[in-house]
């Protein structure tokens, strides 16, 4: 397999880098239905500082993603596509992107806010983004809880585009993201 994207398919860095954001997002949705309604216990808190390790490690994969989207461009949409679809297409990848950036900063923020600093799995602390504010903590929460929502509202568009793709149009996008999927 290439690593980088060619005009048929995505290469091996493309395709690493999409499925460990997805798993990401997977792990961090669900600790965050979990922990949210716990009550304040040691085991929340753990499950906090997990979720935001994940966070960040997100956040540097997304700037690592978008990187390599420029070094190596995705392959284009297939021609059949109409204009309102690849008008979809491109706007629903870029909330994706945006969203996949606010989403660990929005939270970093929160933490700043609260001053609760982010340590990355306890192997270091990152900087508070703001000093203290009661006031800012409740803007990022809302923030943050509305673009979770958005997040999942994006990426089920995303999957269902995905299978349109493969069942109904009988074509390669969702090959070309799957390791092992053909394409050149």
């Amino acid at each position: 397999m290439r690593f980088r994207n060619t005009e048929t398919r995505f290469g091996a860095v493309a395709m690493t880098l999409h499925w460990l954001v997805f798993a990401l997002v997977v792990a961090m949705v669900a600790l965050g239905w979990t922990m949210v309604p716990m009550p304040v216990s040691a085991d929340k808190l753990r499950l906090y500082d997990l979720h935001k390790s994940i966070g960040i490690v997100a956040l540097t994969l997304m700037a690592l993603r978008l990187a390599w989207r420029f070094a190596s461009p995705p392959p284009p949409l297939p021609n059949h596509m109409k204009p309102w679809e690849r008008a979809l297409a491109r706007a629903s990848h870029a909330l994706l992107y945006v969203i996949l950036f606010a989403m660990p900063l929005s939270g970093w923020i929160m933490s700043s806010a609260a001053n609760f600093p982010v340590s990355v799995f306890g192997l270091f602390t990152l900087p508070n983004l703001v000093a203290p504010d009661k006031a800012l903590l409740a803007a990022a929460k809302t923030f943050h809880r509305f673009t979770s929502y958005a997040l999942l509202a994006l990426l089920a568009l995303h999957v269902l585009g995905a299978f349109k793709h493969h069942v109904i149009d009988k074509d390669d996008v969702l090959k070309r993201m799957l390791p092992g999927g053909g394409g050149r």
